[in-house]
C-alpha cells in the first residue's frame, strides 16, 4: 500500500467520520440550548431535565438516519476493497 493511498483513505475515513457524528451532535446541541433557556425562564435547575431529552432525541435522530448512516459506512468499506484489490 503506497502512502497517497493510505493518506487518501484515512482522508476520506475522517470526512465521513465527521459526515456521520454531525447529525446527531447538532440535534444534542439545540436541544440542550432550548432546556437551558427554559430552565433560565423557569428557574429549574434539573439535571435530569436537561440530561433525558437529549438522550432521547438523539437516540430518535440515530434511528432515523441509520440508514442512511449504514449506506456511507458500506460504500467506504466497498470502495476501501476496490482500492486495496486493485494494488495486488
Amino acid at each position: 500500500m503506497t502512502l497517497e493511498v493510505f493518506l487518501d483513505i484515512v482522508k476520506h475515513g475522517i470526512q465521513l467520520l465527521l459526515m456521520l457524528i454531525t447529525p446527531p451532535l447538532l440535534v444534542s446541541l439545540a436541544v440542550g440550548i432550548l432546556i437551558s433557556i427554559f430552565q433560565a425562564a423557569t428557574q429549574i435547575h434539573e439535571q435530569t431535565l436537561t440530561f433525558a431529552p437529549r438522550i432521547i432525541v438523539v437516540f430518535l435522530t440515530l434511528m432515523f438516519l441509520f440508514g442512511w448512516m449504514i449506506e456511507n459506512m458500506l460504500d467506504f468499506i466497498k470502495d476501501i476493497i476496490v482500492k486495496y484489490m486493485s494494488m495486488i
